[in-house]
């Protein structure tokens, strides 16, 4: 990770799925009919005496989202989400992350600040720093598997948080400290709802390169990885871009034309060839939006949304289900772009009318 009148952007472009055409031309259609889940909880939010506003990250920007939301669907909204109710255990985020790594961000601030990349937290005690900030970050992390689980069952999901693809096994950056998607993956594989050798898609579209997921799975060729990046910022990492299925590096300042462009070049022939796949994972940072001061991207909100819309769309279309992450975003308007793009999911699949 290290984003707008709604219903202006939500209504220039419909979210509705287009007919493919198989090998002996025939249409075909998709078997999914969503039925999406938003994945939240107020305690997403890290709000820790004014410190996290030292870091450009929105870390309140699930509840204005949430709220933005509410404020359209009203009592509607409540009826579509899920509250995470309990952390991930230590047990389950030590199937990714090793011992020595989980036993160090609970007893070291200095490394914890640093991942966070807001150094005052060095002095600030460990306990203090593990319920204000890592705690939202594992009831994100259980949300991630949450949303893997209802994608399953409904077609689409959301979790309004995660998406801490810098994490990796035994380093935290970026403010990233778990791996949100990695240890959704291994819970799903280890409580039987996916098999040992199913495949999954990771389709990171951040404008950072995801490489800790890259290097979780480095080894493991059942996790297949589309990540198209802005190849010019952090974090640089050569060895796990050697990882990546599909590796769309993109330059400083691409814009909505050669973005969206590239994307529907790219994008579908990839899936289609893992169209086996029992789930893939979406992780739609915001921060590609052209004001964004750290993904140096050029997309418009139009073309945030259209991105999301495109990717959703080409995963239904071929049955396979959707658990999308938030990702980075840096900018005031990042909790918006988020709205949008859920609350054209939920217009589209549920028939909203005002």
């Amino acid at each position: 990770m290290i984003g707008s009148v709604l219903m202006t952007v939500s209504l220039s472009v419909t979210w509705k799925p287009t007919n493919l055409v198989n090998n002996v031309g025939k249409p075909e259609m998709s078997k999914i009919k969503p039925k999406p889940k938003i994945i939240f909880s107020p305690k997403y939010d890290i709000q820790f005496f004014g410190l996290e506003k030292l870091h450009l990250f929105d870390s309140c920007k699930y509840g204005r989202a949430w709220k933005k939301l509410k404020n359209k669907f009203g009592e509607k909204l409540d009826n579509w989400t899920k509250c995470p109710e309990t952390e991930v255990s230590i047990d389950e985020l030590s199937t990714v992350h090793t011992k020595a790594y989980l036993s160090e961000l609970i007893t070291n601030s200095q490394y914890l600040s640093r991942a966070l990349e807001i150094p005052p937290l060095a002095l600030v005690p460990n306990k203090l720093i593990d319920k204000k900030v890592l705690y939202p970050m594992r009831l994100a992390t259980r949300g991630t598997i949450m949303a893997a689980e209802c994608a399953l069952e409904d077609g689409i999901s959301v979790n309004l948080s995660g998406g801490y693809h810098h994490a990796s096994r035994e380093q935290g950056d970026g403010f990233c400290i778990y791996s949100d998607i990695g240890v959704a993956i291994y819970q799903l594989k280890q409580s039987g709802k996916l098999k040992s050798d199913d495949k999954v898609i990771v389709i990171d579209l951040d404008a950072h390169q995801g490489n800790g997921i890259a290097r979780i799975f480095y080894e493991d060729r059942s996790v297949v990885i589309f990540d198209m990046y802005n190849a010019d910022i952090y974090p640089l990492d050569m060895w796990a871009r050697k990882r990546i299925d599909a590796n769309i590096p993109l330059s400083q300042g691409t814009d909505d034309s050669v973005y969206i462009d590239k994307l529907e070049r790219e994008l579908p022939s990839f899936i289609e060839n893992q169209r086996d796949a029992k789930i893939a994972f979406f992780n739609a940072g915001t921060d590609i939006y052209e004001r964004d001061p750290l993904g140096k991207l050029s997309i418009s909100k139009q073309g945030v949304l259209k991105r999301d819309k495109f990717v959703l769309n080409s995963l239904i279309n071929l049955d396979i289900p959707c658990a999308m992450v938030l990702g980075g975003g840096y900018t005031k308007e990042s909790y918006e772009l988020v709205a949008d793009s859920i609350y054209d999911i939920l217009n589209t699949a549920y028939n909203y009318q005002d």
